[in-house]
């Protein structure tokens, strides 16, 4: 269904003196900074419930000043907006907002925005008790009429009808009639401009006919008109609440505030007034309210709200920490590093409303024809009504028969068929432990051909473990050195062998790391570099056999190698064999040698791979499958952010290199790589529900208005079809979220979902 402002009017007092001096601060506040000469901010519009309501509010953001680019949130309800702060402020463009019929709350108020909603809710039930109401005791009078009653009788009985439902037409079709002169206000024509024209004709004609002392009226259809628009509407916000239940069901693990140690000992203090260095006490039971390190104490934590996996993760000092995760055994102290929008569950919030905002080509193309469509609508019941004057019917049967055509047309299952099953998805993708950062990367998922993995850190767990090092001390001391400034996993892997082994760093200077070779710096006064076998100048790289190797070369001594077991990362296996019986080609590219490669590649059964790929390597071929039927990459190290970037689409582990997770689409949270396939099932699911969804509103539309042209539908009849139609697509997106309860096990064994839900 779709709908627009109801009319929640601002409190006047907040627009004067302090008070708009507060709220401005307010909208300020929810304003950050992305680059010199461009801001975000973020709104919540409560009133916002259809394609027209997000193409006015686009539309009319666009032209404002200062606005660089403006993206509604259906599901959410939200708008973000990126300005140049120069010319405009976050107050100036809540303004606008209002301008156009909505009201607006800063996006980080969540009391006063759920407010709002639960407002808006009420203000529905209590139109939709009234029209009902209305509709019942009209229906009641309406039976004398029915049974042949007399002229006086009749007369009184159109005139008691009169004065039940004019008033609440006014009232209950409120809704409507808002949102069409909201619509009319920005220079268009929304969905609900020809519900409103239907409803006041209805009224006018049967008014007509009964102040001519005519035998028949429509009061009762238009009291039961209104009453299951209403009823459209009602369920329509349910559902669109349960789509988005996930994220919001996310950010109520984030508690108000938190034990704050400061110099007269623990406070608790409100979440607003905690910030990033503060020393943070959390008990047993109690769920961590910020991002942050332990300083003091050791428990263990549940944090299944991010990772979807179920078993407990140790936390002791020095471990970074989540907002959300419950702490089940010991008191902690931390010192918090990120609050609020910037902790971890406001950034996946974020994500989530990012993912469902952005559209995707089939979204626009829905959106471009929804816009049409209103004015379409009209011309259609205006020759409709033309065209039974033609045939000799009068203008009163001739209008009602034009008021049928006017609601049954309304596009409003055809402006519900993607935003519905777009935000849907990404629901349950977030129920699955994956993070989607754009919401039209489903749709380019679900048509790629080829996957390409990278190897370590990916296709492997990512935590190799060193082979006992046949190497003099010296040689260990500046491995230290270099392993300790680069992000790849085996050196990683060697770096933290060295400090529990107790092997001091060389002093190092000059370092500097080489995406897809190695490290290198000045050891000693020599140069040292840490790496690939070639790049380090090693002669036999294939000494280290099926082991993976990185090859130190100090100066002018001999090479000396590093050997590392990695075991593949769990699920692995049953990833690419999904992939494959997907009909997808599955391919490894990895940096490491040939035999490590190879030997991973029969394990999973991978039949292509490539091994000692450079950056540029990967690049090549990921762009050269792109253009063969579309390429997903899932990589991450910072070697394999390019060729990320590069992919039709591309996805990586939460454990991935900051730049990889920047470069990636989506973002997958737990260990397990079930998670790829997943995701790639999902995305070609939610692509047939699109279709599926735009088959039902013009199959919808097939049947239905040619009834409603030719007179077959009464405009009660059609208010049943139109409000059924939108339900039915709704409906069908939401068996998307069935996607979130049968996904692949955890390590536990468990679904992934069991501790996400």
């Amino acid at each position: 269904m779709d709908c627009c402002p109801t009319g929640a009017a601002l409190d006047v007092a907040a627009r004067d003196g302090a008070g708009a001096a507060v709220r401005a601060a307010a909208f300020e506040h929810a304003a950050r900074d992305l680059r010199p000469g461009e801001r975000l901010v973020q709104f919540v519009a409560p009133a916002m419930h259809c394609g027209g309501c997000v193409s006015t509010l686009e539309r009319g953001l666009r032209r404002a000043p200062g606005v660089l680019s403006a993206r509604a949130n259906l599901t959410a309800k939200r708008l973000a907006l990126t300005y140049d702060p120069a010319r405009a402020s976050a107050a100036d463009l809540a303004a606008v907002v209002e301008g156009l019929g909505y009201a607006v709350h800063p996006a980080d108020d969540a009391e006063a925005a759920e407010a709002a909603e639960a407002a808006e809710t009420r203000d529905l039930l209590t139109r939709l008790a009234v029209a009902g109401f209305a509709a019942m005791n009209v229906m009641l009078l309406s039976v004398s009429v029915w049974s042949g009653a007399e002229a006086a009788t009749r007369d009184l009985m159109h005139w008691i009808s009169a004065a039940i439902v004019l008033p609440v037409v006014v009232y209950a079709g409120r809704p409507f009639f808002v949102s069409a002169l909201a619509g009319l206000r920005a220079g268009r024509l929304n969905m609900d401009a020809p519900i409103s024209l239907a409803v006041l004709l209805a009224a006018g004609l049967s008014l007509s006919e009964t102040m001519r002392g005519g035998a028949e009226a429509f009061f009762d259809a238009c009291a039961m008109l209104l009453f299951l628009l209403l009823v459209g509407r009602y369920l329509d916000r349910l559902m669109r609440a349960r789509a988005r239940s996930a994220a919001a069901g996310l950010m109520r693990l984030q508690p108000k505030g938190a034990m704050v140690i400061g110099e007269d000992g623990p406070a608790w203090a409100p979440l607003e007034d905690i910030a990033p260095g503060a020393r943070v006490l959390v008990a047993a039971g109690e769920r961590l309210a910020v991002d942050g390190v332990v300083e003091r104490g050791a428990s263990d934590l549940d944090v299944s709200h991010l990772t979807g996996e179920s078993a407990p993760q140790a936390a002791g000092p020095g471990a970074a920490v989540h907002a959300g995760a419950l702490n089940l055994s010991g008191p902690l102290t931390l010192r918090a590093t990120a609050v609020g929008q910037a902790s971890s569950l406001g950034e996946i919030a974020a994500l989530m409303a990012e993912a469902e905002s952005a559209k995707s080509r089939v979204a626009r193309l829905a959106d471009q024809a929804a816009a049409i469509y209103a004015p379409v609508v009209h011309l259609a019941a205006l020759l409709t009504f033309l065209g039974w004057l033609w045939l000799g019917a009068d203008a009163r049967e001739a209008g009602f028969i034009a008021i049928a055509v006017l609601i049954i047309t309304c596009p409003c299952a055809l402006g519900l068929a993607a935003p519905m099953a777009q935000a849907t998805a990404a629901g349950s993708l977030f129920r699955l432990g994956i993070m989607l950062k754009d919401g039209a990367a489903l749709e380019r998922l679900a048509r790629v051909r080829h996957v390409v993995f990278d190897k370590t850190g990916t296709l492997t767990a990512g935590r190799p473990r060193l082979r006992a090092p046949q190497a003099a001390p010296q040689a260990l001391e500046a491995a230290a050195a270099l392993a300790g400034a680069s992000r790849h996993p085996l050196s990683q892997a060697l770096a933290a062998w060295a400090r529990a082994a107790g092997v001091r760093a060389a002093a190092a200077r000059d370092l500097a790391e080489h995406p897809g070779f190695g490290v290198e710096g000045v050891i000693g006064g020599r140069r040292a570099r840490l790496g690939a076998a070639a790049w380090v100048g090693a002669a036999d790289a294939g000494a280290a056999g099926d082991a993976s190797a990185v090859w130190l070369r100090l100066g002018d001594d001999p090479p000396v190698a590093f050997l590392f077991d990695d075991a593949p990362r769990p699920g692995a296996a049953e990833a690419v064999a999904a992939l494959q019986a997907a009909g997808l080609s599955v391919e490894a590219l990895s940096g490491d040698r040939p035999g490590p490669v190879a030997a991973l590649a029969a394990r999973l059964g991978i039949d292509r791979w490539r091994a000692q790929a450079s950056p540029q390597d990967k690049i090549a071929r990921v762009s050269l499958l792109s253009a063969q039927g579309g390429a997903l990459m899932v990589g991450d190290g910072v070697n394999d952010a390019p060729a990320l970037a590069a992919a039709t689409v591309s996805m990586a582990p939460a454990s991935a290199a900051d730049i990889g997770r920047a470069a990636a689409d989506m973002v997958f949270m737990g260990d397990d790589l079930r998670a790829v396939a997943q995701a790639q099932a999902l995305a070609v699911r939610t692509r047939a529900v699109i279709v599926q969804n735009f088959a039902i509103a013009a199959g919808y539309n097939c049947i239905a208005v040619p009834l409603a042209v030719t007179g077959h539908a009464s405009p009660l009849v059609a208010a049943i079809a139109m409000s059924s139609s939108s339900i039915v697509v709704v409906a069908n997106a939401l068996r998307l979220r069935a996607a979130a309860t049968t996904g692949g096990p955890a390590r536990d064994g468990r679904p992934m979902t069991e501790a996400v839900a």
